[in-house]
């Protein structure tokens, strides 16, 4: 049987905290430093946190690390992973294989995307490294994925199913360390590819201010079978910029669809993680930030008329709420406007609204919307009385009183006692009464027995979790040197399975007769980029010029 982890983004401990309650099975989360988005770091004391609520429910936590390093900084990096292994975390995601070469603890490395994770020869180099764990790369078809499995079954493989895509090749974004000298590699993009470009033919403007390089957001719902039949063990969300209530509604609805795939092949496929998760509303991965879909990401296509978010259709069941946020497009261009009056709005025949924001729930999502509870047996003897989990693990406690007997039945009220477990991470699924004799137990007795037995069986959960170590002997391994020391002018600043020709309709592999005119694009202060398209391979590439 296979174990499969769903895993959430965490830009902080609390978003951390919320996406394991929402179903997650693992979290990631930036450090201090040197995590792909520097925007969104932690401390190590915070990290703990999370870590410490996160074994509870046998939840991972990764750490990202994600950057280039530079040589001076090699030393502070070397640190900054002792404490994190100091503090229990469960894997590192590690972009520069440089790392390698220092002293570094047993902890085991997870390959970040960055590297550009696309082959089956790549993976088997990095498995060979040690590391157990691979990213693939965003924009692999099922096929490949499942290559890549058949040739290397001993590594874990992780897939994107949810969040926004790069339009580049996975670690081959120059393009914001070209011009604004913030580099992808190293936590700062600026996001060039969302920004609005002239496309020119030939010298000649043919299409202006549009968002030819802000691809749709990835969503594969629909898909996670035949993920998890191509070999796939960690399904990733995208995300680490995101606020809380994003996390709380994606991972929640990727947690129910992962349910649905294990209940048809339980004996397949098995959660890596423990605990049942109640929900508080119905999750809908639509009313969350998306730049509309992309389904099938090994031919990804943009929204070329903004790199906002659309939110959900408005259809004739939608029901609008006072401040709600709807937009449309009028003549490629993104209007957006605030719902004053529900009852009197009236749309406008023929245009297709969205809703981007809804008021109301927002509001839902801003209360607590879940608990994740571990379902617990509790069996009473004459002498003792045991709590045991869906684990196994058990905690008990001794019983010396002696106890007269009752006038009137007491099993209700021992069950009903015995279950209240309240706050606690336990929930009573039965509790089972083995007693000879129909005992007075005064009701306080039996709460404090109840207190007693979630903290010992809490504290067995924090003892017995089972984390992974792995061994590392320093390993030297050549690398190119980075575009950021170099600023190659032969380097193209973005590679990308993305196709403007086939995102327009010019698609070179399906036009009877080619089409020759050079293009280019060219941003709003004045910065032109050269296109070359690659079609034996279905890649574009853009040089600056």
């Amino acid at each position: 049987m296979r174990s499969i982890e769903l895993l959430a983004p965490a830009k902080n401990a609390d978003i951390g905290i919320e996406a394991i309650r929402h179903g997650a099975d693992a979290v990631y989360i930036g450090a201090t430093s040197h995590g792909a988005r520097a925007a969104a770091s932690n401390s190590v004391e915070d990290i703990e946190r999370l870590v410490a609520f996160a074994h509870l429910y046998k939840a991972k936590v990764y750490v990202t690390v994600n950057t280039l390093v530079f040589e001076e900084e090699m030393q502070k990096v070397e640190q900054l992973i002792w404490q994190l292994h100091d503090i229990h975390v469960d894997a590192l995601i590690v972009q520069d294989l440089r790392i390698l070469s220092l002293n570094l603890p047993p902890i085991p490395l997870h390959a970040s995307t960055q590297m550009d994770n696309r082959t089956v020869e790549k993976v088997q180099m990095l498995s060979t490294l040690g590391f157990r764990q691979v990213v693939l790369a965003r924009e692999l078809t099922i096929e490949e994925i499942a290559e890549i499995h058949q040739e290397c079954p001993e590594t874990k493989l992780e897939v994107f199913v949810h969040g926004a895509l790069c339009v580049c090749l996975s670690g081959r974004c120059n393009a914001s360390e070209a011009l604004f000298g913030r580099s992808a590699n190293r936590g700062e993009c600026a996001q060039v590819c969302r920004m609005a470009f002239d496309l020119l033919a030939d010298g000649k403007t043919v299409m202006k201010e549009k968002h030819l390089l802000s691809l749709k957001d990835n969503c594969q719902m629909d898909r996670l079978e035949d993920l998890l039949r191509a070999g796939a063990s960690s399904l990733k969300i995208e995300g680490r910029l995101k606020d809380a209530d994003y996390v709380k509604n994606v991972t929640a609805a990727y947690s129910e669809a992962l349910n649905k795939v294990i209940a048809k092949h339980p004996t397949e496929f098995c959660r890596a993680s423990s605990g049942q998760v109640h929900l508080k509303f119905k999750p809908d991965v639509r009313k969350s930030f998306n730049r509309g879909f992309v389904k099938d990401v090994s031919k990804p296509d943009a929204n070329i008329d903004t790199p906002k978010s659309m939110g959900e259709p408005v259809t004739r069941d939608t029901v609008l709420h006072n401040g709600d946020g709807l937009c449309y497009i009028e003549r490629g261009k993104l209007v957006g406007f605030r719902v004053n009056n529900a009852d009197a709005f009236h749309p406008i025949k023929g245009v297709q609204y969205f809703r981007n924001q809804d008021m109301e729930w927002d509001k839902m999502l801003s209360k607590p919307s879940a608990e994740r509870k571990m379902m617990v047996t509790i069996d009473v003897y004459e002498d003792r009385i045991c709590m045991t989990d869906e684990d196994g693990l058990t905690a008990s406690v001794d019983i010396s009183e002696r106890f007269e007997l009752a006038r009137t039945h007491q099993k209700d009220n021992i069950e009903r006692q015995l279950s209240k477990l309240g706050d606690t991470i336990f929930e009573a699924q039965q509790v089972n009464i083995h007693l000879t004799k129909n005992y007075f137990i005064p009701s306080s007795m039996l709460s404090q027995w109840r207190r007693e037995l979630s903290d010992r069986l809490t504290e067995e959960r924090r003892k017995f979790y089972p984390l992974e170590r792995q061994a590392h002997t320093p390993v030297n391994i050549e690398v190119e040197k980075p575009y950021e020391l170099t600023h190659d002018p032969a380097t193209p600043v973005m590679i990308s399975k993305y196709c403007l020709r086939r995102q327009l309709d010019m698609c070179l592999k399906e036009k009877t007769t080619p089409r020759k005119e050079a293009w280019a694009l060219k941003l709003a202060n004045g910065t032109s980029f050269r296109l070359e398209f690659d079609c034996k391979n279905c890649m574009m590439k853009l040089y600056l010029q």
